[in-house]
């Protein structure tokens, strides 16, 4: 995050620090029963055309996803969808507008614990590195989704020539520096596209990126998205074992300190014959957004929502 004036100075502990070193000691670490049956969110959200990368606020009232429909700027862009209450539906989507969508592709918002931050992709365009880059938007006020300020390039500290997408913010609240998890394509990896992580630097600025090596596998793992504690982190692949062409896979740890486990494939009670891509796990840890190409679905590809209880 470069360019705000009220961005939090951190003390610079070094990626090997803020992955390693840290620890957060769980007694207990929060049990969850299964995933229920996948909804499609319906033609509400969803249109003939394509959905993607869905995020959501952390009061729940706004629903944050990119899409190709008609109306936008330009390839996809990125919409917002209100509703009043965590019990009401969705109202219809209405496009973040100039400031943050271009001519080019936007797609795949993700906030910052704070909600003053938003994180996404974008390809080409004035300022761009590569394919993909990653790219950061201000506010003020967390409470205005159309108050968001001129988006900035994170810069070749984590930006390449090649493509880097699907941004997750950790704010490591109380143990370390904020991270920023995504997917990327680079050189050097083990194979399409791999999960890498960055710290972010005393003066606000993200440090250069790192493999996450037990997240990534010789095939295409992308959008990972962690959980607010730091001790679950989802993210699709077409890696050996799944059910579909792409699935959501999930990865646990004890602590903060510890390495990633063997990732977990979701099953066939989420995933399904076809691709199912780009998962969220909302602020309230049981709530888990994704999008899919499944039969049913009202177009290309859809977002869907599954749920689980904390037991």
């Amino acid at each position: 995050m470069t360019g705000g004036s009220s961005l939090k100075a951190y003390v610079l502990l070094g990626v090997a620090l803020a992955l390693f070193a840290i620890s957060n000691p769980v007694a207990g670490s929060p049990k969850f029963s299964g995933w229920s049956t996948p909804v499609n969110l319906g033609p509400a959200i969803n249109s003939v055309l394509r959905e993607n990368g869905p995020t959501i606020s952390k009061d729940g009232l706004s629903l944050y996803f990119g899409s190709f429909r008609a109306g936008g700027f330009g390839g996809s862009d990125i919409w917002v969808s209100h509703r009043a209450s965590v019990d009401d539906s969705w109202g219809p989507p209405v496009n973040l507008g100039p400031t943050i969508n271009t001519a080019v592709l936007e797609a795949v918002p993700e906030f910052s614990r704070d909600g003053h931050w938003m994180f996404f992709n974008r390809v080409g365009g004035p300022g761009s590195l590569g394919g993909f880059d990653i790219w950061v938007s201000h506010r003020e006020k967390v409470h205005d989704d159309f108050a968001w300020e001129t988006p900035v390039n994170l810069g070749s500290a984590v930006n390449t020539a090649s493509n880097d997408a699907g941004p997750s913010y950790f704010a490591n609240d109380g143990l370390g520096v904020p991270l920023l998890f995504f997917g990327s394509d680079r050189a050097g990896g083990l194979g399409g596209y791999d999960i890498y992580v960055s710290a972010q630097q005393a003066d606000g600025s993200w440090g250069a990126a790192e493999p996450v090596t037990e997240l990534s596998s010789s095939t295409n793992d992308q959008r990972p998205s962690i959980r607010s504690d730091g001790l679950e982190l989802f993210f699709f692949s077409d890696r050996v074992g799944g059910i579909g062409l792409t699935d959501v896979w999930v990865s646990t740890r004890g602590s903060t300190s510890d390495p990633w486990s063997p990732p977990v494939n979701l099953g066939s009670g989420v995933n399904s014959p076809q691709d199912d891509t780009q998962p969220f796990i909302a602020p309230d840890r049981v709530t888990l957004f994704f999008a899919s190409t499944r039969s049913g679905s009202v177009g290309d590809q859809d977002l869907y929502v599954t749920t689980r209880v904390k037991t």
